[in-house]
């Protein structure tokens, strides 16, 4: 029995390791982390906050990362497969660095603004989906606003919300995200051609169950950093723009809370 375990186990890693994940396979990869994302939301994430009375931001920020450094560690272990010690080496992709340094600047700069340019344009088709076609999803309390599911609340409680999430929801956790979707998923359909960035942003957008409304805007506004990376074959790409918004944004929510701007 622990030879057919063993031998079941070798299969799947070297599955996952392939130069080539099949489609139905990238697509499971790419969804699942979702869905688990949704269950740790209504079995802990909301129970937990709902006991403590604090926003529905912290219960999201404490299923992503149930699910997502999971997956961090996950990779750490294929590396440890692969390489016989802890190690994304081999795992990840895209990440020998040929992009020079000043061009990748220029890059991520613009990226930067585009995507934190159409996330707010497109906020009112968000809004207008949400309300019209999206109101049976059971966890959209304050969706839609910032100030949505942070009203109610004392004024230290959002300060103090808003300080845990930064390192997380603004940094960490977006990190991880580009770490597995770009570096671990995207080179592994890359046999799509230029269909395959197209296929990580929508299956990306996908993977967010938990705000379907945005689905058509995070497509447009995400689309072009993950080309890029694809492009150029360095992760810095996605990772800076990525990163670089939800930074920006968090520190900006953190500011905005804490001198009563909102």
């Amino acid at each position: 029995m622990h030879a057919i375990e063993k031998t079941r186990q070798g299969a799947m890693v070297q599955s996952l390791l392939s130069d080539r994940h099949s489609l139905p396979l990238s697509i499971m990869l790419h969804l699942l982390p979702g869905a688990f994302i949704i269950a740790a939301y209504l079995l802990i994430g909301e129970p937990f906050i709902e006991a403590i009375n604090y926003p529905t931001l912290l219960g999201w920020a404490i299923a992503l990362c149930l699910v997502l450094i999971p997956i961090l560690l996950g990779l750490l272990w294929l590396g440890r497969q692969l390489n016989g010690r802890f190690s994304v080496r081999g795992v990840l992709r895209y990440t020998d660095r040929p992009v020079p340094r000043g061009k990748l600047v220029a890059m991520i700069i613009p990226l930067i603004v585009w995507m934190m340019v159409l996330s707010v344009a497109t906020e009112p088709v968000n809004r207008f989906l949400l309300h019209h076609f999206f109101t049976w999803v059971p966890f959209t309390s304050g969706a839609g606003s910032f100030t949505g599911f942070m009203s109610g609340y004392s004024h230290s409680t959002m300060v103090t919300t808003m300080l845990i999430c930064l390192p997380l929801t603004g940094i960490s956790l977006p990190l991880i995200e580009e770490l597995y979707f770009r570096g671990f998923l995207l080179p592994r359909i890359a046999r799509l051609g230029g269909w395959a960035p197209v296929a990580s942003a929508v299956l990306f957008s996908l993977y967010h169950f938990w705000t379907p409304w945005v689905f058509v805007s995070r497509v447009i506004f995400m689309f072009p950093g993950f080309w890029f990376a694809w492009r150029t074959k360095d992760i810095r790409v996605s990772i800076g723009m990525h990163v670089g918004v939800t930074s920006i944004m968090a520190t900006f929510g953190v500011l905005a809370v804490a001198l009563n701007l909102v």
